[in-house]
């Protein structure tokens, strides 16, 4: 699914009216009646309720004032307040709002605080608030009328309908300008929003509904749009058969370069969940100390002792590749300066697609040349942490434009970046990004990464290309602790919990029916 800024989704609107000729007029007429329709499913009907509508003096507020009429229309009660003069309104927004009058909608003009602050009480006596406001136009913060207006609605303690966007929110970023709405339900319109899906706006936007009001596919595919959203939908399409006639040769063998001192469990959990993948075989290489713990610590994944000089243990792992597939690295590795030539050297030079976690990240920072001249494709899944060390920066810095980040990095070193966090971002070449939509706090807890490094691991060896592996691992391990937190419940959710949720995770994405999530 694409995933729009506001300057993409106004060229795309521009593009279905002028090239299309699509009246304007008709998108707001359907966008106001998709909210109606979402609102009536949300609330398992309307009647029963007083609305307001509070509009501002764009087109959102033209969409606000079809909702308000249609309302109306349905014999219902409902309050609108346009936050300007009516001889402000203009264009399709103004034509909407004579619709309106006609049609006998109760409309207040409040164009400054003392006009305002009579319709307070008023609109305290509402059920329901849908929020009509700003839109997606948003590029500064809110100020006077508006802000007055999203802080009193904000404290009323009603639910909140969202046209496209809650007010105050950037729907570039995510952003609150100032302040905000939080909506129960948000119904946007031809493409989500990237400020739905990157927090904080993620969490403000409540139940998102992506409407379709009638935009031609054309004016969309026109715009060439860079973000995409992965939902159980876009998961679900990268997906492969597995034949009745398979063998474990046929689904390819891992190589997990992994573990250090005191970081057993992070190889262990990387291999356990990389043989949940659907690979057919998963070895564990280890330093040859840590041997005797693997062996103890897995069952299904086979182990392989390093020794200690980088030179054997280069040669050792190079031995190993003829027979498998992928290799994932890092996951609990040692950052010593042995350890980092080993990684380098992989990374560089192993004819086999990789993913790069943890200490192997921290051992490719001083030398990011290696990614840029792999032998062949690579992954890296940094946290935010590990991608300010990868780029010189701070975690502020990398959590201000997560997308722009991701995409920066992916260009300069030639990989595909995952980029972890909550509402995890994908990113490849020639500047394409994803942004996941699975996943639960229950998610912020050790081991994760190491989880989801076997996982991109196990897809590479069963022959996934590396944007594959990486979008349907994210998603897959997303869902996984979804419905183990459903199982057990947010805190207190456990790596390994996450790892036997995923064959229930799988069933649930290859099902037709929609995840339970």
């Amino acid at each position: 699914m694409k995933l729009v800024t506001a300057a993409q989704m106004r060229s795309i609107d521009r593009r279905a009216i002028e090239d299309f000729g699509v009246p304007g007029l008709l998108l707001m007429e359907n966008a106001g009646r998709a909210v109606v329709e979402a609102m009536e499913r949300f609330f398992g009907g309307l009647s029963g309720r007083r609305y307001a509508v509070v509009c501002g003096r764009g087109n959102n507020g033209g969409d606000g004032l079809v909702v308000a009429r249609l309302l109306h229309a349905g014999e219902l009660p409902v309050l609108c307040v346009l936050l300007a003069r009516a001889d402000a309104l203009q264009g399709d927004a103004a034509v909407n709002l004579e619709r309106a009058r006609q049609a006998g909608v109760e409309i207040h003009a409040a164009a400054d605080p003392a006009a305002f602050a009579p319709l307070k009480w008023r609109l305290s006596q509402c059920d329901v608030v849908v929020d009509a406001i700003l839109g997606t136009g948003l590029a500064r913060e809110v100020s006077g009328l508006a802000r007055e207006a999203v802080e009193f609605l904000g404290n009323l303690d009603r639910p909140v309908v969202s046209v496209d966007i809650p007010s105050g929110l950037s729907a570039d970023t995510g952003k609150v300008q100032g302040v905000a709405l939080t909506a129960a339900l948000t119904v946007t319109f031809g493409c989500p929003k990237v400020g739905h899906v990157l927090f904080p706006g993620a969490g403000l936007t409540g139940k998102l509904e992506v409407a379709d009001i009638g935009l031609p596919p054309a004016a969309i595919l026109a715009e060439n749009v860079p973000g995409h959203l992965i939902n159980a939908a876009a998961a679900r399409s990268l997906l492969r058969p597995r034949p009745a006639e398979a063998h474990k040769g046929t689904f390819g063998h891992l190589l997990v370069v992994a573990g250090s001192v005191g970081k057993t469990g992070a190889a262990a959990m990387c291999a356990q969940a990389a043989a949940r993948s659907g690979v057919g075989m998963v070895t564990a290489a280890v330093p040859e100390a840590l041997n005797p713990i693997l062996e103890v610590k897995l069952t299904e994944a086979m182990t392989e002792p390093l020794p200690g000089k980088p030179e054997a243990a280069l040669e050792r792992i190079n031995s190993l590749l003829h027979r498998t597939q992928a290799l994932a690295v890092g996951p609990g590795w040692a950052t010593d300066d042995d350890s980092a030539r080993v990684v380098c050297e992989l990374v560089r030079k192993s004819p086999r697609p990789m993913v790069i976690d943890a200490g192997g990240l921290i051992c490719l920072a001083n030398d990011l040349s290696a990614l840029s001249s792999a032998a062949a494709p690579r992954v890296v899944t940094p946290h935010p942490g590990e991608m300010a060390v990868l780029t010189g920066t701070s975690v502020p810095d990398v959590q201000a434009d997560r997308v722009g980040c991701a995409c920066r990095f992916a260009a300069e070193h030639l990989c595909t970046v995952v980029l972890k966090g909550a509402r995890t971002v994908i990113a490849a070449l020639g500047g394409r990004y994803w942004i996941n939509s699975s996943g639960s706090v229950a998610l912020a807890s050790a081991g994760m990464g190491d989880v989801l490094t076997g996982l991109i691991g196990g897809l590479l060896a069963q022959g996934y290309g590396p944007l594959e592996a990486a979008q349907l691992a994210t998603y897959w391990h997303g869902l996984a602790g979804e419905l183990a937190a459903r199982r057990i419940g947010e805190v207190g959710v456990l790596a390994t919990d996450v790892i036997d949720s995923l064959p229930a995770a799988w069933r649930a994405l290859s099902s037709s029916a929609p995840p339970a999530a």
